[in-house]
Parts: C-alpha cells; sequence; structure tokens
C-alpha cells in the first residue's frame, strides 16, 4: 500500500522534460513541434511563458509572436500568429489555434511579412463589412416593406 502511494506521489511530482507545440490554423496543422522547453506568448493581460509541467491553461492571445526553445538546440524559434487560442493540457501539449500563422526562425523578415500581410486582410476585413452592411440594410428594408405595405413611410412627430 506505501509502495503503490510513493509510486502516485512520484508520477505526480515529476515535471516532465518537455513538451509538444502545435500551432493550426483552420486550413493546416502550421507546427508539430514534439521536444519544447518553453513558449512564451502575449494575451490581452500581457506575455507570459509555459515551461514543462504547467498547470493546465487557457487563454485568448492577442497578434503576437510566439517563441519558443526545442530540446535539441537552444536556438529561440519564432511563429507570428492573428490572435487565437492557447491551451495548455497536462503540462505536455500547448496548442493554439488560430485565424493565421506565419513561421520563420528570422524574427526581422517575420515581422516584415506579417506586417504586410496584416495590412492586406485588414483592408479585405474592412471592404467585407461594408459590403455585408450593405446587403443587411437592404435586406431589413425588404422586409419592412413586406410585412407593412400599407403603412406610409414612418415619420417623426415634432415634440409638442
Amino acid at each position: 500500500m506505501h509502495t503503490k502511494r510513493r509510486v502516485l506521489r512520484a508520477k505526480r511530482n515529476t515535471k516532465p522534460s518537455s513538451m509538444k507545440l502545435i500551432v493550426t490554423t483552420p486550413t493546416a496543422i502550421v507546427l508539430d513541434e514534439g521536444s519544447v522547453r518553453l513558449v512564451r506568448a502575449e494575451d490581452p493581460s500581457g506575455a507570459f511563458g509555459v515551461e514543462a509541467g504547467h498547470a493546465d491553461f487557457l487563454t485568448t492571445l492577442s497578434i503576437c509572436v510566439v517563441r519558443w526553445h526545442s530540446g535539441g538546440d537552444d536556438a529561440e524559434h519564432y511563429i507570428a500568429v492573428r490572435g487565437g487560442v492557447l491551451r495548455v493540457r497536462e503540462g505536455k501539449v500547448v496548442a493554439i489555434a488560430t485565424r493565421e500563422a506565419v513561421i520563420n526562425d528570422d524574427l526581422e523578415h517575420l515581422r516584415k511579412e506579417v506586417l504586410s500581410r496584416m495590412t492586406e486582410n485588414l483592408e479585405a476585413e474592412r471592404s467585407a463589412r461594408s459590403g455585408i452592411i450593405s446587403l443587411e440594410n437592404a435586406a431589413i428594408k425588404q422586409i419592412y416593406r413586406y410585412l407593412r405595405p400599407s403603412d406610409g413611410p414612418l415619420k417623426a412627430e415634432p415634440p409638442k
């Protein structure tokens, strides 16, 4: 009985030496790294780090550059993410789900590439949003005309 307790206690207290880092977008698995020692990212409250053995954790990421150190080498690696969700499971797996991710070990090149991509996407989103708003307004007008064909246009009465 005591031996079983010691084994369970030892399992709880042993810290895994590495983690798995997975970064996914809606269309692809961008990164699947097996032996990661440290992951650094940024959420709305600021920057944070995750090491092997970290408690379960869930947060939303800001647009940021995620940094990690692999177990095999001491080099720092980078991936830019456009927001997303970061989840730590059992201190062994760090999973990031994001709309867009760009991976590159050259931080300067990554910043340039990410900035240009973000600008392009921002313009496309603005254009799409304005088109959607126009369509919604036209649909609301048509629904109103259909539901109240005999009513004239609404007029505001002057205050008395």
